[in-house]
């Protein structure tokens, strides 16, 4: 059976990132979160008060994202420094949405990106993987789900994580988030033609798994 390439875009707080990790432990594929990526970015520009688009791209050379294991699970790394953590706080959220615009910041996250799956065996989320980065994957998944379950899904991730968040706030988060991923001008957020939709509104962690499995083991037979 030949390697595939998946390409999973979707929504803020679908899941992706949830569903991809699993999608490739269970293919024995590897995953990337293009998602992290471009927040790696943001919290760059964060530390260093960049907020002009001309200082930001000058700053791209200086900027190297990676990849490491972590007690078996993959953490984000800017320039050397693990910074899981930091990259997944609204702030940082926010700024990889805004700085994801810059057509410069998306050629060279998207040309890293290409070569990662050069070799395909590889599970990509993010919000342009089936349009621009992979558009002849081989399995392309949109993920959606309405944005009231999406903010309460946030809400409680951070909530976990010992925040005190305000729900009103969190969901105005998530419309904006909308708003900007789909009207940016460069690779905005959109379904690819050749996609599956996959609606998890009201779909258990197991229900949508089983279905993801399905449609896999389907394109790679």
């Amino acid at each position: 059976m030949g390697k595939i390439i998946v390409a999973i875009d979707g929504y803020s707080s679908c899941g992706k990132s949830t569903i991809a990790k699993a999608l490739a432990k269970y293919a024995g594929y590897t995953y990337v979160d293009t998602g992290a990526m471009y927040r790696a970015i943001g919290l760059y520009t964060l530390r260093h008060g960049l907020t002009q688009e001309a200082d930001i791209v000058a700053a791209l050379p200086l900027i190297k994202v990676g990849f490491i294991l972590t007690d078996g699970a993959q953490h984000v790394t800017l320039n050397g420094e693990d910074v899981e953590g930091q990259i997944r706080t609204l702030e940082a959220g926010n700024c990889a949405s805004r700085i994801s615009q810059i057509k410069q910041v998306r050629a060279f996250l998207v040309a890293q990106q290409q070569k990662m799956g050069e070799d395909k065996g590889i599970v990509m989320d993010g919000r342009d993987i089936g349009t621009v980065v992979f558009p002849k994957a081989e399995l392309k998944l949109f993920l959606t789900a309405s944005p009231e379950v999406r903010a309460q899904r946030r809400y409680d991730e951070l909530v976990a994580k010992g925040e005190k968040p305000n729900y009103d706030e969190v969901l105005a988060d998530v419309n904006d988030r909308d708003y900007r991923d789909t009207h940016r001008a460069e690779s905005p957020l959109k379904q690819a033609e050749d996609a599956i939709v996959v609606d998890n509104s009201h779909m258990t962690p197991d229900e949508q798994m089983k279905v993801i499995y399905r449609l896999f083991d389907e394109k790679a037979k």
